[in-house]
């Protein structure tokens, strides 16, 4: 349910990958990365790769370069070039092209942008469309920005790293964007708006998928963890010897390193801006894998993308505090869904604040916006007096003060005492602290706020962010 989950964020800012291009070896053939209508990221070399006949000349010039850069493809016809991609400028939206030749032969690339780049992965609600959000049909009638740019990547798997994908380069409009990643959307139009420079979305993701799939297999093997929990049990069962075609099983999508060889790694050496990563459904039952898991998937495609470090049942309570770990990466941060989400809705429709908040953390710690405020209330410490129960928080994260969204009382704080017994407390705002009472328990140890499966919060800063689940106890999580 997407009131347990949060979306992580990767901030982040080349090799010629070993897959083949399935292709005739004396035909010039562009990179499927590489299409018409995209968006180049601005202020980057950018890797221009494919494959020729062994041994050709092949000649790559952009429009804005005076001339051509060679290089010669190599005894498997692979080639890469490396050619400058100028900044960016407010309301400049002109088209570019880049030519890539042979002597024979040449493929040419059109109606190019310059801008930003993010690419968008993680399973069923950032999968989830445009035109199944709240206000899908008013979203939809304002989704003609020819200078925002759509790729959906096909579903496929593979037991080794391919170059080749399904899927193409759109020019946003109300008819392209209905089947696209609502909370991709959402943060790509809000970056347009502020910056008021091209943008270009991938999504590269499936529903179901778990975060194994997307690390690559020998980043699980060299980790001792990982290698148990995932690899290892995988590649000695029955799975791991069938063939393995691109169609959809829920089982499927949880194999290990699949859907990153063919997903992911075609887009290694792609220059992007940064990383949206919004998954956790199915792996809500682990603790220290999944956290380990994920941190490592963000520093391999960190790597690989060669980025550097510039996203009573209780079960969900603590893996939703287990996801919150992995914030602590450089670099990565966090938005809360715990307002948004249904209780009863595993795909719940209200996508838009979501990917707003995405796009605030981005142009706060991307774009260096710093007056944009991108994070709810953070838990600080517990102040006991008696039986007065403050709850104070992180100053930097109260914005402009706390408030509740539908103007009642604060919801889902618990109080225990030494037995560990919580019991609902009474709430209410004093300054910017929250005061609690609970007249069940007279020598209070613990606050537990929002800490269960399903709650839907109101309690949040005066600029929308919720504040964060927390626990001010280390007790066990019960089994």
């Amino acid at each position: 349910m997407t009131v347990r989950r949060f979306i992580f964020i990767c901030c982040l800012a080349l090799a010629i990958p070993k897959s083949t291009f399935p292709i005739n070896r004396d035909t010039l053939v562009v990179a499927d990365a590489l299409q018409s209508n995209m968006v180049l990221q601005q202020n980057k070399a950018f890797n221009v790769w494919g494959r020729a006949h062994p041994g050709d000349q092949v000649a790559i010039k952009a429009d804005w370069m005076t001339d051509p850069i060679k290089v010669t493809a190599n005894v498997n016809g692979e080639f890469l070039g490396l050619i400058t991609v100028p900044s960016a400028r407010k309301g400049d939206f002109t088209p570019h092209q880049i030519q890539v030749s042979t002597l024979k032969e040449k493929q040419i690339l059109t109606n190019l942008l310059i801008g930003d780049l993010w690419f968008c992965s993680g399973q069923s609600n950032m999968q989830f469309s445009v035109k199944e959000m709240i206000d899908a049909k008013e979203e939809i009638e304002g989704a003609n920005q020819s200078n925002i740019r759509l790729l959906s990547v096909g579903l496929n798997f593979s037991t080794e790293p391919v170059n080749n994908f399904t899927g193409k380069w759109k020019i946003c409009s109300a008819e392209t964007v209905k089947d696209f990643s609502a909370v991709g959307y959402t943060f790509g139009r809000k970056l347009f708006d502020e910056l008021n420079i091209p943008i270009g979305i991938i999504f590269s993701g499936i529903g179901a998928s778990a975060v194994q799939p997307y690390v690559p297999q020998e980043q699980l093997a060299s980790d001792e963890l990982l290698n148990e929990t995932y690899l290892k049990p995988y590649l000695e069962s029955t799975k791991a010897t069938e063939k393995i075609d691109g169609g959809f099983s829920f089982e499927k999508v949880t194999r290990p390193f699949l859907l990153y060889n063919a997903m992911i790694h075609p887009f290694i050496n792609l220059s992007i801006k940064g990383f949206c990563w919004y998954q956790g459904e199915s792996n809500h039952m682990e603790r220290s894998p999944y956290v380990r898991a994920t941190q490592v998937m963000i520093k391999s495609w960190r790597q690989r993308f060669q980025q550097g470090d510039d996203p009573k049942l209780a079960y969900d309570a603590f893996f939703r505090e287990a996801q919150e770990q992995i914030s602590t990466l450089n670099n990565t941060a966090m938005v809360s869904t715990m307002d948004v989400g249904a209780a009863k809705d595993l795909h719940p429709k209200n996508k838009k604040p979501i990917g707003l908040r995405l796009a605030a953390v981005a142009l706060n710690r991307t774009y260096n916006n710093l007056s944009v405020n991108y994070q709810g209330p953070k838990y600080s410490y517990l102040e006991l007096k008696k039986n007065v129960v403050t709850i104070h928080f992180v100053s930097e994260t109260l914005g402009s003060g706390l408030n509740t969204n539908d103007g009642a009382p604060p919801k889902f704080f618990y109080i225990a005492g030494d037995n560990q017994i919580f019991y609902p407390a009474e709430a209410k705002i004093v300054d910017d602290t929250i005061v609690l009472d609970c007249k069940n328990v007279k020598h209070p140890k613990s606050v537990r706020y929002a800490f269960f499966n399903f709650p839907v919060t109101n309690l949040q800063n005066k600029e929308g962010f919720p504040v964060n689940p927390f626990r001010t106890d280390q007790w066990p999580e019960s089994k």
